[in-house]
C-alpha cells in the first residue's frame, strides 16, 4: 500500500483540539496496516515532515508513492490546491464548511451523518466510513460514584450552564470542567450523570458535531448520558434507550428527570460491551484496512500502478482517467428542474 502523509497544522499545545487528538489516533491505526507519518504544514516540528520539503521532493523519490490525508476544515481547499493532482484522502470530520470536492479525492467520513451530507455534495466521489476511536481505557472500572452530574463547559450552550446547572446544583452534587483535566476516564467512573448539549455551539459557526466523542466515552464508563442529538450524535445515540435528550420542553422538567435518573443510577442496566466494539481499535482496524485496500486500488486505476507510475507521475504526468460523471451544482439542480417542467408541460401539451 502507498504510505500515508496525515497533514495537520500541528501537534503542539496551540493546536490541541479534539479534531487532533482524533486524527493522531488515526494515524496510530493507519500504522498497523501500512506506513505512515504526520506531516506539519503551519509549522516546523523537530523529528517531523515539513510539508514544504515534502512538495520539493519528487514523488519517485526513493522508491515511494504517497497519499496525503487532509482533515483540517478551514485548510482544505488550500491544502488541495498545494498539493497538486497527487493522491489525497479527505478524512471528513465536521461537515458544512462549504467547499466542494473534486472527484478524484475519496472521503473517509468519521460519522454516517458526515456521509450522508458529503453523499449528497459529492456524487461522483469514493465515499467511506470509519468512526472515531473510542480508547479501551474508557471503561466501567465500577468504583463508587460521589458526583451526582458532570458537565464539560466547552461546547456546552447557554441554557445548560446557565439555566440547568444552576438549578441542579440546588438539588445535587454538581462538578463542572472549565478546563483540561488529566484523568477524565477516573472522573467519569466517578460521575452518575454526563450532561452534553453542543446543538447551538455548532450552530453558532454553521458547522456540524463530526462525531461526539464525548457521550460516548461517558457512555463507555458507565455514566447516564443526557445529551443533544444533533449531527453525528444521532449516529449512535437513541433517547430512551441508551441515553436521554437534554433540553426537554422545560428546565423543571430537565431537572426533574436527571434527579430521578441520579438517584436511581445503581438500577439502571449497563450497555453491553458489544455496542462500542465497532469504535474500539481492533475492529476499526480490520475496516480501515478494507478501505486503504480499496482506495489504493482507486489511485492505481487513476495514475496506473505504484509500481509502474512512479516514476511517470513524479515527472509531472496528468491523471491518467478524468471522471465524466455528472456533478449536482447548483447549475444542474436548475438544468433539472427545467427540463422536469418542460417535460410536464411538452406531456400536458401532447394530451390535449
Amino acid at each position: 500500500m502507498r504510505k500515508l502523509l496525515f497533514l495537520l497544522p500541528g501537534t503542539t499545545k496551540q493546536f490541541f483540539a479534539g479534531g487532533l487528538t482524533a486524527e493522531l489516533k488515526t494515524l496510530r491505526l493507519a500504522q498497523q496496516v501500512c506506513e505512515a507519518a504526520v506531516v506539519t504544514y503551519r509549522q516546523r516540528e523537530k523529528d517531523t515532515l515539513f510539508l514544504d520539503d515534502v512538495l520539493k521532493e519528487p514523488l519517485g523519490a526513493s522508491g515511494q508513492h504517497y497519499i496525503f490525508v487532509v482533515s483540517w476544515g478551514f485548510d482544505v481547499p488550500r491544502l488541495i490546491r498545494r498539493i497538486g493532482d497527487r493522491p489525497i484522502i479527505y478524512h471528513a470530520h465536521s461537515a458544512g464548511y462549504g467547499f466542494t470536492l473534486p472527484a478524484r479525492i475519496p472521503i473517509i467520513t468519521v460519522s454516517r451523518n458526515t456521509m450522508g451530507y458529503w453523499g449528497e455534495k459529492a456524487l461522483s466521489s469514493l465515499i467511506y466510513h470509519l468512526p472515531n476511536e473510542i480508547s479501551p481505557a474508557f471503561e466501567n472500572r465500577q468504583l463508587p460514584r460521589d458526583i451526582d452530574v458532570l458537565v464539560q463547559a466547552r461546547k456546552s450552550s447557554e441554557y445548560l450552564l446557565r439555566q440547568l446547572v444552576p438549578a441542579l446544583q440546588k438539588c445535587c452534587n454538581v462538578v463542572v470542567l472549565d478546563r483540561y483535566v488529566d484523568d477524565l476516564i477516573g472522573l467519569f467512573n466517578r460521575s452518575k450523570i454526563y450532561l452534553y448539549d453542543s446543538a447551538e455551539y455548532w450552530g453558532r459557526y454553521g458547522l456540524t458535531e463530526g462525531f461526539g466523542l464525548p457521550p460516548m466515552e461517558a457512555m463507555a464508563c458507565g455514566c447516564d448520558v443526557f445529551s443533544s442529538v444533533n449531527h453525528a450524535l444521532s449516529d449512535y445515540l437513541d433517547p430512551g434507550f441508551n441515553c436521554h435528550k437534554i433540553a426537554g420542553y422545560a428546565t423543571d422538567y430537565d431537572v426533574q428527570r436527571i434527579v430521578e435518573a441520579a438517584n436511581n443510577w445503581s438500577h439502571k442496566p449497563p450497555i453491553s460491551p458489544q455496542f462500542f466494539e465497532p469504535y474500539r481499535p481492533a475492529q476499526l482496524e480490520k475496516r480501515l484496512h478494507v478501505i486503504l485496500q480499496d482506495v489504493n486500488l482507486f489511485f492505481d486505476y487513476m495514475f496506473g500502478s505504484s509500481s509502474d507510475h512512479l516514476s511517470d507521475h513524479s515527472s509531472g504526468r496528468a491523471i491518467r482517467a478524468k471522471s465524466d460523471i455528472p456533478r449536482l451544482t447548483y447549475r444542474r439542480v436548475a438544468y433539472l428542474s427545467a427540463k422536469r417542467v418542460f417535460n410536464k408541460v411538452a406531456t400536458k401539451l401532447k394530451g390535449q
